[in-house]
């Protein structure tokens, strides 16, 4: 199956919108330095391979609490509904959820042999809001991003990047060299974007949870629908 045509992304969300935070946090982890790829391969188990019996390609959403699920059962989450919707429109993946509340890029990477593991055609990369969230160095999340998706790649894998968004009120200037880090990466690697994974569920209250930031079972649903009409527009027929 050929690459995702860079050029097939989201309308972006109105400015009013797109000001608010809308990633993640969930747990009070706090950023591991990323290991360097030859000492994780060192001190890493080798990921084992889970046996199924499905044998549809996997499609695995990598990412932090917005992808876990924050406040809602696993069937609510974002992934559980993209399964249905890649079923009922005859889409044959197999979703795997693979999103951890809390990680930042740089402990999402130590992890990754773990997605590795499911052997993905493709994956949805969910990252960053947690490095932005603390205020960590932007170079340091570019890099990590950058090297999970070069180890997808060389794992067989294409890879969806989904930007997310910071609050204005971290600094103009930070803000707008955070916004940056996911156009220019898919632009750089060739990849289809995802501008912001939170589009038109943001700042909807009775599409959050309680806590203004999570999106709640029918956001999460929205979010599917979006994510399953994008891979209608990207792949080959």
């Amino acid at each position: 199956m050929s690459r995702l045509s860079p050029q097939c992304r989201f309308p972006s969300l109105a400015m009013s919108v797109a000001i608010v935070l809308l990633a993640a946090c969930g747990t009070s982890e706090t950023s591991a330095p990323a290991p360097r790829s030859a000492e994780r391969a060192e001190s890493s188990r080798p990921a084992v391979a889970p046996v199924v019996s499905d044998p549809r390609p996997v499609v695995v959403a990598f990412g932090d609490s917005l992808t876990a699920g924050q406040r809602v059962g696993r069937s609510e989450t974002y992934p559980a509904f993209l399964q249905r919707e890649f079923d009922k429109r005859g889409m044959s993946f197999r979703v795997v959820n693979e999103g951890i509340s809390g990680d930042t890029t740089a402990v999402a990477l130590s992890r990754i042999d773990a997605a590795i593991a499911h052997q993905p055609q493709w994956v949805i990369l969910a990252l960053g809001a947690n490095d932005g969230l603390r205020g960590l160095p932007l170079d340091a999340m570019e890099g990590n991003l950058r090297e999970i998706i070069g180890l997808f790649g060389r794992a067989g894998a294409s890879v969806v990047l989904a930007g997310m968004k910071l609050p204005r009120n971290y600094g103009p200037e930070y803000v707008s060299d955070f916004d940056a880090v996911y156009p220019r990466l898919a632009e750089e690697l060739d990849l289809p974007l995802i501008p912001f994974l939170l589009e038109n569920v943001a700042m909807v209250p009775e599409l959050n949870n309680a806590d203004g930031i999570h999106p709640n079972a029918m956001g999460n649903e929205i979010i599917a629908r979006q994510v399953a009409r994008a891979f209608e527009e990207f792949l080959p027929d």
